[in-house]
């Protein structure tokens, strides 16, 4: 299947430097394209422009490398769809392109320049050996593993190519391979250029409270990296960052009036949820139940001794994975389910997604409500809550990575997962609904 687009004034533009582009780049934009270097970056926070920043670069080597082949790439086959791919149909249309699209081949091709776009994934880096490549592209490079970037620089070898070129854009992620590779020690032949905050003009006039909002949703740190754009070592800290037990622990009033928000962890030593009122805009752990060595309906035994007479509703939270079936024929919500009616108790409702975030997503998130950039205080603890406050005090990042040190001591990370199963379920982004095609186009 082929998807065509024919040009308008600009149609008969040759591959020469002589080209009408309708393109008005941001300051940082402008010294990225004007980059001599073999290997470019842009970093930049979100909403500094650096998808347009890819995509032009990609139609511009597309003309300079007349007939030749480069590689648009993302992360995974979603984003490359969703996204990347989105943008560059965007910037060929901007532009007054010429070009034709071939799914299946997931190829594009760049009109009177006769050049030709792969577009790729990077999820598999051993597919990307083969075509030698005039110039390559990368989306969201940081989302990506340092042996496809690799893969691509090798294969960045064709003899008749006008001007070799590999680039990427990317939003900070701490430090990373692209923080040692580009920013702390820049291999010899790379080269970056870091937009400044705030700097797109286009994005503030149609959202001028853009970035205020951020400031309302992410943690300090959080915002320093995505909205400032700053190479923060965010990892190599305790991962709730946030809590601070003089602000946050705080005597909660249970109300048997208002609903009940009850998440579990189902881990069996301990075995651990929590429980959570709203009061006002702030939400408040109330309780917790930790239990060693115990069973689902274990737990609904001691929720029911100290909450089975509540008035108000019920909202029941936890890790996606107690919907998978056990010996019994059921699975753990569908245990507490009939240990619930079975106890009399019928106002109550199951919240819990198909699946559980990423980790790191949950984690911000809790940090975000724990105080955000605007220093606002969203959640607090009882100080009944021992085992959440040592979780929130204790729990930390193994060195040099994105990964929670759950061995450092068994018993801690179970209190604070079933918390942030609440808190992503709350006020984390949703999935759409129904099957998303899987071609390109």
């Amino acid at each position: 299947m082929r998807l065509a687009k024919r040009g308008g004034s600009c149609r008969k533009r040759t591959a020469s430097q002589a080209l009408c582009w309708n393109y008005l780049p941001l300051p940082s934009q402008a010294k990225f394209q004007n980059l001599k270097s073999r290997l470019k970056g842009f970093s930049g926070p979100v909403g500094s422009g650096k998808s347009a920043a890819l995509t032009f670069e990609a139609v511009r080597l597309s003309y300079i490398n007349a007939g030749r082949k480069g590689v648009l790439a993302a992360p995974t086959l979603p984003m490359l769809r969703d996204a990347t791919l989105a943008a560059l149909l965007n910037m060929l249309e901007e532009q007054d392109v010429d070009f034709t699209v071939h799914k299946s081949d997931g190829e594009l091709r760049v009109g009177t320049a006769k050049s030709t776009i792969l577009l790729r994934s990077l999820e598999e880096p051993e597919r990307l050996r083969g075509t030698n490549l005039a110039w390559f592209g990368v989306d969201e490079l940081s989302f990506t593993r340092e042996e496809g970037w690799l893969r691509l620089e090798a294969r960045l070898r064709d003899p008749r190519a006008t001007r070799l070129c590999g680039f990427g854009v990317w939003t900070p992620q701490g430090h990373d391979w692209l923080y040692r590779r580009f920013i702390k020690s820049p291999v010899k032949g790379y080269d970056c250029v870091r937009a400044e905050p705030f700097e797109n003009r286009f994005l503030l006039e149609k959202t001028p409270d853009y970035y205020e909002r951020l400031e309302s949703s992410y943690d300090p740190k959080f915002y320093r990296q995505e909205a400032l754009g700053e190479y923060l070592n965010s990892r190599a800290d305790r991962v709730y960052h946030c809590f601070d037990p003089a602000i946050h622990i705080t005597p909660q009033k249970y109300d048997p009036r208002k609903t009940l928000l009850w998440s579990l962890d189902f881990n069996v030593s301990p075995m651990s949820s929590v429980l959570l009122q709203w009061t006002g805009a702030r939400l408040g752990v109330i309780d917790e139940i930790v239990l060693e060595r115990a069973t689902t309906e274990e737990a609904c035994m001691e929720f029911e001794n100290r909450y089975g007479a509540h008035l108000g509703g019920i909202e029941i939270f936890g890790d996606a994975s107690g919907r998978n079936l056990h010996t019994t024929g059921l699975n753990d919500y569908a245990a507490i389910q009939t240990y619930l009616t079975r106890a009399g108790i019928r106002n109550f409702k199951v919240r819990v997604p198909v699946s559980n975030p990423p980790v790191l997503n949950r984690v911000r998130l809790v940090n975000g409500l724990l105080t955000n950039a605007l220093g606002e205080v969203r959640l607090e603890v009882d100080p009944r809550c021992r085992e959440l406050i040592r979780d929130l005090e204790e729990v930390m990042f193994k060195p040099d990575s994105g990964v929670i040190d759950k061995l450092r001591d068994p018993r801690r990370t179970h209190v604070s997962d079933a918390l942030g199963y609440a808190i992503w379920e709350l006020f984390g982004e949703k999935p759409q609904a129904g099957e998303r095609d899987k071609r390109l186009i």
